[in-house]
């Protein structure tokens, strides 16, 4: 079964619990605060025949760039986000992509799934 092509671009409508994902990153409180009020943008470019994907989030504050190829494990550059490094890897469970992101912060990861022409996304951190 072939999987669901994620390239386009989709605008954030909501974020709910973001502050309290940014603080178990130990984001302090005035930066949580900003990129709560934040809207991002994510443009994804995706080749389902090699699962080589690029996912650049966008907004006014500060942009993020995430190259990786699905299934195989890479080690990500998060410095604009919170500093860090870690050791990724970006595998489908279904049709929904999954991130799990090893290094200083245990259970670190994501979840991206399609519903119609919305792109959905849960963080995670700590278990």
């Amino acid at each position: 079964m072939s999987k669901p092509n994620y390239s386009g671009t989709y605008h954030m409508a909501e974020q709910d619990n973001m502050d309290n994902y940014l603080a178990a990153l130990d984001i302090n409180f005035a930066l949580r605060k900003i990129v709560c009020l934040l809207k991002p943008t994510k443009e994804i470019t995706h080749d389902p025949a090699t699962g080589a994907m690029k996912i650049r989030t966008l907004t006014t504050f500060k942009n993020f760039d995430m190259d990786f190829t699905i299934g195989k494990e890479f080690t990500e550059d998060l410095g604009p986000v919170d500093g860090r490094t870690c050791q990724t890897t970006v595998s489908w469970d279904g049709d929904n992509l999954v991130c799990v992101q090893r290094g200083e912060k245990e259970g670190r990861g994501w979840t991206h799934w399609l519903e119609g022409n919305k792109l959905h996304l849960v963080r995670t951190c700590g278990r």
